[in-house]
């Protein structure tokens, strides 16, 4: 009966349903597949020794990083601007670049990783090798993110386009810091739900073609709305904070005075952190996980 159908049921008749009737299944994975997939790469993530694992996970704070300069030289303007829903969605379309460099390059993202609960509910992880891994990539990301926030600001990047570019680095950073923190938990789990969807459609893919078409949507989505990610609020917020700190002459703005390192730590990135949590790990891993990796009742 299809209503005491389990996840393994369920993973048969889509595969027979995926193949045509004298050729081989369709390339791309189907869901259940995915899901098992997924749980295959948690267990991986979660017994990687703690050097490589923080290796890579400064490497994708750098590499998100990368997307949030490429967003912001785009968002930046020198007048005649153009409406505000084509720049989110410039915006977004180049920020995508951060993602794609941790699928294809390989690295390891905090938000990426909150997939692993999906191993961890199956009882292939345990719970301390999961906080482990989390802590020690949220880790890695903080360093990766800032220091490459200070090689941007370093390079004088933030005086471009007449000084347009910094001025636009100070907005962004002075409006993440004013969002209400309950707004800021909502604003985080709304953007992983979409980040890890984009992770979860690269389990699907055979192709570096594939992995691109599909990150680029969901991430596009995020930015151009306004979510929060914790990993590009670590790049975000501290080039702000050097451009206002330095004396660099740009025009901060009435919002910029706000901007501060407690107020970086307490007002957004824990608030966006505990919604990235929920997004990512119980809406989009818990779920996936109690529809294709349960255990089915018993008949």
């Amino acid at each position: 009966m299809i209503e005491s159908a389990g996840p393994a049921t369920i993973l048969g008749a889509m595969n027979e349903l995926a193949k045509p009737q004298n050729g081989p299944a369709l390339d791309s994975l189907l869901p259940p597949e995915m899901a098992a997939k997924a749980e295959r790469i948690g267990v991986q993530k979660a017994g990687m020794d703690a050097m490589t694992v923080f290796a890579l996970a400064v490497l994708a704070g750098a590499f998100i990083s990368l997307g949030a300069v490429f967003a912001t030289t785009v968002a930046a303007s020198t007048g005649d601007a153009l409406p505000y829903g084509v720049t989110r969605l410039l915006t977004g379309l180049v920020f995508s670049l951060g993602l794609i460099l941790v699928i294809i390059g390989g690295a390891e993202l905090f938000t990426g990783n909150n997939l692993i609960v999906m191993a961890w509910a199956s009882g292939r992880v345990p719970t301390l090798r999961l906080l482990r891994n989390w802590f020690i990539v949220y880790l890695g990301n903080f360093v990766g993110a800032v220091a490459t926030a200070a090689l941007v600001f370093a390079s004088g990047h933030y005086r471009f386009g007449g000084g347009s570019v910094g001025e636009t680095a100070l907005a962004i950073a002075a409006a993440k810091l004013s969002i209400p923190f309950v707004e800021a938990v909502a604003l985080g789990a709304l953007c992983n739900v979409l980040v890890c969807l984009a992770v979860w459609l690269t389990f699907s893919a055979r192709t570096v073609t594939d992995r691109v078409m599909v990150i680029v949507p969901p991430i596009t989505a995020f930015v151009a709305c306004g979510f929060e990610h914790c990993v590009a609020n670590m790049y975000f917020i501290p080039i702000g904070l050097f451009i206002r700190n330095q004396g660099t002459g740009i025009d901060l703005g009435a919002g910029a005075s706000g901007l501060s390192w407690s107020g970086f730590f307490i007002d957004n990135l824990l608030p966006v952190t505990i919604g990235n949590i929920i997004g990512g790990a119980v809406m989009v891993g818990g779920i996936y996980w109690f529809i294709y990796l349960r255990k089915a009742p018993a008949a």
